[in-house]
């Protein structure tokens, strides 16, 4: 990991407000004229960072959807309850407003600004390329949130009704402006600097992650795009180690720290602990990063008589008592934890998808056992240990690729939540007050109960556009049936 440390933040001011209409995505009021581009871009890496990040009820439920934690007390979110908190309204606007409004103002700000001494046209180009990566890596996480959404018209501050458009069609759009920014870039220029809080302004290190963004796109779309030849294009060029992991660097004190410290660890509360989903799925595999996931084994004497410790996860779902399950490990607690935004692991599992897609088992192996290795050693695990552990669990196809890419996503509930999705594997539990009409897990969130009213006509067409504005509703990308749990 590239570590970036972040000497000065510029935090614009930015209403959390979700009861304003559209134009209040895209407008921030409070915001100085005078913010150089640079810190602007800044903000709108850590805003990115900590939407990805945080565990709050009210922003982000992806842990919860991908059955990697569940709650104790208040339960609603594990069930599915978006619109209580207006879970869409505050993830909608976090990502419109705080990313990707703070991104076009820093690249019309940096556009028209001088170039600074010691710098050069190809520096400019650069970081309007880099703007360009992170507007394409937002988009994506909205398409994967919501389906269609607004897009061309989006951030328009004459127009607080923009139209929403094709998921299908902005994903072959976000893979030709990956391109274009590509294009674009000279790696033997400099660009942001200390201003990048991800790659500390290392051009050759945004390349790496454009390859890789294009790829895990193309690896999501099911149809409409030739996989194989985006494979082809850009295996060489993608993460070839850890090195190259996109994480956040968080620090030690507030308002920096990760924001699940925040919650799990400043609320003073005790509101998640693991799922039994994924603890389950580890116990019977013996994993290794058991122990740096979790801590606190539990005496499970009560169950056969004999005296044994063991991890257990609480019900998915369902009411548990917080010291009678296994807990979060502390460091993840960390005020220093990274944010994780994409990793060498995960996109050796996009190159597994993809060979196993063009038939190439052989090369799909060695990917899926990179990407094995690299999550185990990510966590801690000793390699020797880690190839062991390899070794019990060979390569066979699509769902050893879905096991692993859910288990290597620990914490990073987006990425685990959309591989269940498109593989639909691991088997996942059955929330016992599903708020779906079908009692599974769902598929998509609900647009915006704000778009709902003060863009209604849009939002009308939206949902008759995607086949209704359902948590069941699947996205284009979503073709396969879930393994249903046997009662």
């Amino acid at each position: 990991m590239r570590k970036i440390y972040l000497l000065f933040l510029v935090l614009v001011g930015i209403t959390s407000s979700c009861t304003k209409d559209f134009e209040d995505y895209n407008t921030d009021k409070k915001n100085p004229t005078d913010v150089k581009g640079e810190f602007l871009f800044s903000s709108a890496q850590k805003a990115f960072a900590d939407q990805i990040s945080s565990t709050s009820v009210n922003l982000n439920v992806f842990k919860l959807f991908a059955q990697q934690w569940t709650e104790t007390t208040y339960v609603d979110e594990a069930n599915y309850d978006i619109v209580n908190r207006k879970i869409p309204d505050n993830n909608f606007g976090t990502y419109y407003r705080s990313v990707l409004n703070l991104l076009d103002q820093s690249g019309a700000k940096i556009t028209d600004a001088e170039i600074p001494a010691l710098e050069t046209e190809a520096w400019k180009k650069n970081k309007l390329a880099i703007i360009e990566l992170m507007r394409v890596f937002t988009y994506h996480e909205l398409v994967n949130t919501f389906g269609d959404i607004p897009y061309s018209e989006a951030n328009d501050i004459e127009n607080i009704s923009p139209t929403y458009e094709d998921a299908k069609t902005i994903y072959a759009d976000l893979l030709t402006r990956i391109d274009g920014a590509l294009a674009s870039m000279d790696d033997t220029a400099g660009s942001f600097g200390k201003s990048d809080l991800i790659y500390g302004g290392d051009v050759a290190a945004w390349k790496k992650f454009a390859y890789s963004l294009k790829l895990k796109i193309a690896v999501n779309q099911s149809d409409g795009v030739d996989v194989a030849a985006v494979y082809n294009d850009v295996k060489s060029k993608v993460f070839d180690s850890a090195a190259d992991n996109m994480l956040f660097a968080y620090f030690g004190s507030q308002p920096n720290t990760n924001p699940m410290h925040v919650s799990l660890v400043i609320s003073g509360r005790s509101d998640f602990i693991p799922a039994n989903t994924l603890v389950d799925l580890m116990n019977s595999m013996d994993d290794p990063r058991m122990d740096f996931f979790f801590k606190d084994k539990v005496d499970t004497s009560s169950v056969d008589g004999v005296e044994k410790l063991a991890w257990v996860g609480g019900l998915y779902g369902h009411s548990n008592a917080y010291p009678n399950y296994s807990h979060i490990n502390n460091k993840i607690q960390e005020a220093t934890f990274p944010g994780i935004l994409m990793t060498f692991s995960e996109v050796q599992f996009y190159l597994a998808e993809a060979a196993e897609r063009t038939g190439d088992a052989g090369t799909a192996a060695t990917y899926y056992d990179a990407g094995v290795k690299a999550s185990c050693e990510f966590w801690g695990v000793a390699s020797a240990d880690a190839d062991t552990y390899i070794a019990a669990h060979a390569y066979a196809g699509y769902n050893s690729i879905a096991e692993q890419s859910y288990i290597a996503a620990y914490t990073r509930g987006d990425v685990a939540y959309t591989t269940y999705r498109r593989l639909d594997w691991p088997v996942f539990n059955i929330a016992p007050e599903a708020n779906t009409t079908d009692g599974l897990v769902p598929r998509r969130f609900t647009y915006p109960i704000n778009e709902q009213t003060l863009n209604k006509a849009n939002y009308e067409a939206a949902s008759a556009a995607i086949g209704g504005d359902a948590m069941e509703t699947r996205l284009f990308w979503d073709t396969k049936d879930p393994v249903i749990p046997t009662p």
